[in-house]
């Protein structure tokens, strides 16, 4: 069984900093993408930033220059280093990940269950 566990969510003053961290464990053959989601109330989802398997990352608009993802394949954990956090960005962050459980299967969405952001103005 596969479960992604995120770390590192809390409060924050407006301008701070905080790094999350993303770990897989359980039955993995390989993982390609990863990424951070996030989910403020009344909102959809969206993605913050992504990495591939390679190390190409992507993104949103809205965290670019402030955000930075990254990963270490083996520790199987995705990061993301939050910088100058604004008010606007709190929200539960979800990492997301495409997993092979074993070379028969393809490659499957798996999901951690968030962990809580608060910036405070």
């Amino acid at each position: 069984q596969v479960q992604l566990v995120e770390s590192g969510g809390g409060l924050v003053q407006a301008g701070g900093s905080l790094r999350l961290s993303c770990v897989a464990s359980g039955n993995i053959f390989d993982i390609d993408d990863m990424g951070w989601y996030r989910q403020a109330p009344g909102k959809q989802r969206e993605l913050v930033a992504s990495i591939t398997g390679g190390g190409i990352t992507n993104y949103a608009d809205s965290v670019k220059g402030r955000f930075t993802i990254s990963r270490d394949n083996a520790k199987r954990t995705v990061y993301l280093q939050m910088n100058s956090l604004k008010v606007e960005d709190t929200a539960v962050y979800s990492c997301n990940a495409e997993i092979r459980i074993s070379w028969r299967y393809q490659y499957a969405d798996f999901w951690g269950r968030g962990t809580q952001v608060t910036v405070s103005s």
